[in-house]
């Protein structure tokens, strides 16, 4: 598990700020469910004989009351139960996001954290293919927003139960024939969850995997017009993406559309996000049957893309730094940085440490440093005078740099200032607070 230090955060607010605001263009509402949850929860949504649930979950045992809990290594399973247990669609479909940690116990890799944090989509009662097309075109708008290109999309669709069972059959027979190719872990999987072998990464395995039965060429007539609706959406909006028909889920309630971008850019760990419709999971929780399709993206992935895009530059940490020398001056400053703040300015005030209050030079290198756009300075002759010294810490050569302003009106000058120049710490936020 890692820390998320100041320095990174401005990266990780400005990557939730602007999955926020686009999924919320959409319609998109937030739902906020708890981190713990019953074990049952994802040993019945995820599947019991998954590495996930076998494997990977931090799942222990409440010594108050014998509970069996475990920390959530994924989103939807806990959306889901919310939907059911507050019986959110009651009144019509709803399109959720959400965000936060999940947990795994995975083998530690680059990228990789057992403390891992996901964005993620349901779109909950909606059953055609339009809403699947539409997350899929949410997504590609939230790479052109973050900058990042170099994204693929890859497409297939795993049609229903009863279309996975045929082609099961058939794919058993076809790899029992070429046992002696099988890798140990494919063995394992053959009776188990022998869709998952096709995924495989094993060179060794490839061209078997490669000539072996393919889904599509199994799907009933529903399926595949769902898919084409999909695609037909897509290919109307100009969105590229490859079929790959050998992405299936490791999950058994997928259904239909699954869909995934990947990326070269970061090695061979190539997903994303993934996503994909899973219409049998809310009737299989015991809720009514009700269609859903969703999406989850790692956000520790996704930020390492936005470095290699190169990194937006850190935002300065305030507008105003106030320096002051001085008790008189000190309280002064207090009066005047709530002034500002009630006006909608950052401020920060220089901080007395364990060496006393530093020299106006020393306050002066921390003003700079803090990015502000104006230092306003106090000392005894300000506070004599009842006025404040406000330097233009960003002023061009030949703008006046210092002025000296009566108390009372400092406010006002540094918001005309900065409204002026535009170059107020919020700007970037401004649009999303006021519309």
């Amino acid at each position: 598990m890692n820390d998320i230090l100041p320095t990174d955060s401005h990266l990780w607010q400005l990557f939730e700020n602007t999955a926020q605001s686009v999924v919320q263009s959409y319609g998109f509402q937030q739902i906020r469910t708890p981190i713990v949850e019953n074990t049952s929860l994802f040993a019945r949504a995820i599947g019991a004989v998954t590495d996930i649930v076998e494997k990977e979950m931090y799942s222990f045992e409440d010594s108050m009351n014998g509970d069996k809990l475990t920390l959530r290594p994924e989103g939807t399973a806990g959306a889901v139960r919310a939907v059911i247990e507050h019986n959110l669609v009651y009144e019509g479909p709803k399109r959720l996001w959400y965000t936060g940690p999940m947990f795994r116990h995975e083998r530690p890799q680059r990228g990789r954290y057992r403390q891992f944090y996901q964005f993620g989509c349901e779109a909950v009662g909606f059953s055609g293919p339009d809403v699947d097309a539409e997350m899929i075109m949410m997504c590609r708008r939230l790479w052109d927003d973050l900058g990042l290109e170099n994204i693929r999309l890859e497409l297939n669709s795993i049609g229903d139960a009863e279309e996975r069972a045929r082609h099961r059959v058939d794919l058993i027979a076809y790899l029992e024939k070429s046992e002696d190719l099988l890798d140990a872990e494919a063995k394992r999987r053959l009776h188990s969850n022998p869709l998952r072998i096709l995924d495989t990464k094993n060179p060794a395995m490839q061209e078997l995997v490669n000539a072996a039965p393919k889904l599509l060429d199994y799907l009933g007539e529903e399926s595949l017009a769902h898919f084409n609706g999909v695609r037909k959406i897509l290919d109307h909006n100009n969105i590229p993406y490859v079929i790959n028909p050998r992405l299936v889920r490791g999950l058994d309630y997928y259904n239909r559309t699954v869909f995934e971008w990947v990326t070269d850019a970061l090695g061979s760990q190539g997903t994303v996000c993934a996503g994909g419709r899973y219409d049998p999971l809310i009737a299989s929780f015991g809720g009514k049957p009700t269609p859903a399709v969703g999406f989850a993206m790692g956000i520790e992935r996704l930020l390492e893309l936005m470095k290699e895009a190169g990194e937006p530059e850190a935002p300065s940490q305030c507008d105003v730094y106030l320096v002051h020398q001085g008790e008189a001056a000190q309280l002064q400053a207090f009066v005047l940085g709530e002034r500002l703040r009630d006006a909608g300015l950052d401020v920060v005030m220089h901080g007395s440490t364990a060496a006393g209050p530093g020299s106006f030079k020393t306050q002066m290198k921390k003003a700079d440093g803090s990015g502000a756009s104006f230092a306003v300075i106090i000392g005894e002759d300000e506070v004599a005078n009842h006025t404040a010294s406000v330097k233009a810490m960003r002023a061009a050569e030949g703008e006046q740099q210092q002025s000296t302003v009566p108390f009372d009106d400092v406010v006002d000058f540094v918001v005309d200032q900065i409204t002026d120049s535009g170059d107020h710490h919020h700007h970037v936020h401004d649009e999303h607070c006021n519309h």
